[in-house]
């Protein structure tokens, strides 16, 4: 794959995730990934399990948006850093909500086959994410 082509892929990645959209989800999600995620013991799997990672955000940030900062692709493969933006309005990881904004950051790792994405390694700023909820000390 061309840097070109991973560029574009990326774009429409983030136009997913910030919209969670199923077409999206489908077009871009091999049915087969598997998705690595903070917290989680088994890796999430194929365009629904995408879509899991997405509403789990969701359900604490409803307002949640990720802005791709750098990016760096190799063949097949994609580094990416994102920054995340929200506002906590629902319970996350136990948190009842605290109406806080937060701002993160998270390093992600893709693997594509085809144009799709098979493989995810996310690796989000969580004790960043805590801190800001009130959940974890802050520095």
């Amino acid at each position: 794959m061309t840097t070109d082509t991973n560029n574009r892929t990326m774009q429409r990645f983030v136009t997913f995730i910030n919209s969670a959209s199923e077409s999206l989800a489908i077009e871009l999600i091999s049915p087969d990934a598997i998705f690595y995620v903070p917290g989680q013991p088994d890796p999430m799997q194929g365009p629904a399990g995408y879509l899991s990672i997405i509403a789990m955000m969701r359900s604490g940030f409803p307002d949640i948006l990720w802005t791709l900062e750098d990016m760096v692709s190799d063949g097949d493969k994609i580094a990416a850093r994102f920054t995340m933006r929200g506002t906590h309005q629902g319970t996350f990881f136990g948190v009842p909500a605290t109406g806080k904004s937060i701002q993160a950051q998270a390093i992600n790792f893709y693997h594509l086959s085809d144009g799709r994405f098979v493989k995810e390694y996310g690796q989000p700023d969580m004790l960043a994410i805590m801190a800001q909820i009130g959940a974890a000390p802050s520095s």
